[in-house]
């Protein structure tokens, strides 16, 4: 009757001592409050009184990382958070190495941003977003190494600046494009009177061609009944009647003119 006692108490015992880690999770062993082993993922003994075990999520984390005051290496202060993402590598270090992991890794990334911003100088800031996104991780990796944690990926989210140099900022923005308006502008007036200089090279050259564009232009003009036009006929157009009685005529006032 006692072993039929027994033997109950101890699957009593065996069932009560059954521990579920899942997929995600690996399991911290102690005995006798001394590290023993790294439960894995299934069901697991753990005696009661003399072992206990602590569960550890081995999964990716994003931490957002609180808004932080901090001044640039050209003195503007500025706000600036982040979003740090982060696993556990080694769940016994996590647990024996550091007192809380998640508090820790979070404290180091704030101090880290506020180092790393007082480092650099706005501009590169906003033009280098990127690069010091790597340095930061870069630098909060392996501080984190010997917690058994791996920093995956740091991003900085948001900047913000105070009015004042928003304003500077936007000023700043708005003389460049005003400088690319007017590089842009006289390039076009440069590339204009290299067109004109070249048509009034081809336009000498043929004295008949002149004509030509003459008649079209007042032709352009004539389209609008409510224009009225003053010609000054040039000299080439009236040598262009020499040869007939009329050019004869023509040409004795032109050459009178020119004895005047």
């Amino acid at each position: 009757m006692m072993l039929i006692f027994l033997c109950i108490f101890i699957i009593i015992i065996l069932l009560c001592s059954i521990r579920q880690i899942t997929e995600y999770e690996r399991g911290i062993l102690f005995r006798f409050g001394k590290f023993r082993r790294i439960l894995n993922p299934g069901w697991n003994i753990v005696l009661p009184i003399i072992e206990s075990y602590q569960k550890i999520d081995i999964r990716t984390k994003a931490v957002d990382v609180a808004e932080q005051d901090a001044i640039t290496k050209d003195n503007v202060s500025i706000r600036i958070n982040a979003v740090l993402y982060y696993r556990v590598f080694d769940a016994s270090k996590a647990v024996i190495a550091v007192e809380n992991f998640q508090y820790a890794v979070s404290q180091l990334a704030q101090t880290t941003m506020r180092n790393a911003v007082g480092a650099t100088s706005l501009d590169e800031l906003l033009s280098e977003r990127d690069k010091i996104s790597t340095e930061i991780c870069d630098i909060i990796d392996k501080a984190t190494d010997p917690w058994g944690i791996k920093v995956e990926n740091v991003e900085l989210k948001d900047i913000k600046l105070p009015e004042e140099m928003q304003r500077v900022i936007a000023k700043v923005a708005e003389a460049e494009r005003e400088k690319l308006a007017v590089i842009t502008k006289s390039k076009g007036e440069i590339e204009a009177a290299n067109n004109l200089a070249e048509a009034a090279t081809l336009l000498s050259k043929s004295p008949g061609s002149l004509h030509l564009r003459t008649l079209s232009t007042l032709n352009d003009l004539s389209s609008d009944q409510s224009n009225t036009i003053i010609f000054a006929i040039p000299l080439e157009v009236l040598r262009a009647f020499e040869g007939g009685n009329a050019g004869k005529v023509i040409n004795k006032i032109v050459n009178k003119d020119d004895v005047k």
